[in-house]
């Protein structure tokens, strides 16, 4: 499983192209179009790549503008926004072939005492242990599946791991907070436009697609240990669906919160944005 932490790890390696501009290899492997979690993470980590590491992300919110090209570099340009005192913020553009494809907006925060609370984890599904471990659709797709996942509440017809489910990194990353906060990005939009659908979806077969996403970091996690990552719908309306989601650590810590609004159509000729 080492091979597939230096997948991510390669992925997540850029290459300086300017000041503030980073330039990022995508596999030519996929299903026709990039997996926008990995354009999240891509994005993210140019943006940490001119943040002091003493300070992490908390949170960004990002809007998918364009379908990625398989194949084709990301050209990441970051905006230095503010350095303030506690808080730094930053703005990143990817392109590709000169147009934008991505937008992210991320906040980093420098330590500070506080409450430590949250809401209880839920404790109605098995743990990564006593989990079924099958093989993903997309396991042929290597480095759009740099992960193990353990379905805690099964698959979908197509053999897809409904949420919740566990899911860590195959093998083990460095001890770079920064860069495991990027894998929880790469990980955050894993099955999440399927989850949008209400729960008598009549949009089906449907054709899917990320519209806006946002994360919070709560707490430091390593994306190498097993997270219970759980989303459901809030809403559905006019063609869109909202999903909010978690992700836990195995002794029910709340590392991080997602949200996420899709665009759902039933499927046919009708072209995605």
């Amino acid at each position: 499983m080492t091979d597939a932490a230096d997948r991510l790890q390669r992925l997540l390696t850029l290459e300086p192209a300017g000041r503030d501009r980073f330039e990022a290899v995508t596999p030519s492997d996929g299903p026709g179009r990039l997996f926008g979690g990995q354009v999240a993470a891509q994005s993210l980590r140019a943006a940490t790549l001119t943040v002091d590491g003493a300070r992490p992300p908390h949170s960004f919110h990002a809007y998918f503008v364009r379908p990625g090209r398989p194949g084709t570099p990301l050209v990441l340009d970051v905006i230095r926004i503010r350095d303030g005192r506690s808080f730094t913020t930053r703005a990143v553009t990817a392109t590709q072939g000169g147009e934008a494809i991505f937008f992210l907006a991320a906040s980093f925060h420098a330590a500070e005492p506080g409450d430590d609370w949250q809401l209880p984890a839920r404790d109605d599904v098995d743990g990564p242990g006593d989990a079924e471990v099958t093989p993903s659709p997309l396991a042929r797709f290597e480095s759009m599946m740099p992960f193990e996942i353990r379905p805690a509440a099964g698959r979908s017809a197509m053999g897809f791991a409904l949420h919740p489910f566990w899911v860590r990194v195959g093998g083990t990353l460095p001890d770079d907070a920064a860069l495991h906060a990027c894998c929880l990005a790469f990980m955050s939009d894993m099955g999440v436009v399927g989850s949008a659908l209400a729960p008598n979806a009549t949009v089906q077969p449907f054709m899917g697609a990320s519209l806006d996403h946002a994360v919070w970091f709560h707490r430091p996690a390593r994306a190498d240990e097993w997270l219970l990552f759980d989303v459901a719908p809030v809403s559905n309306f006019g063609a869109r669906g909202l999903a909010r989601g978690s992700m836990h650590t195995e002794d029910g810590a709340l590392v991080a919160s997602i949200a996420q609004e899709a665009l759902l159509r039933p499927a046919g000729p009708t072209p995605l944005p």
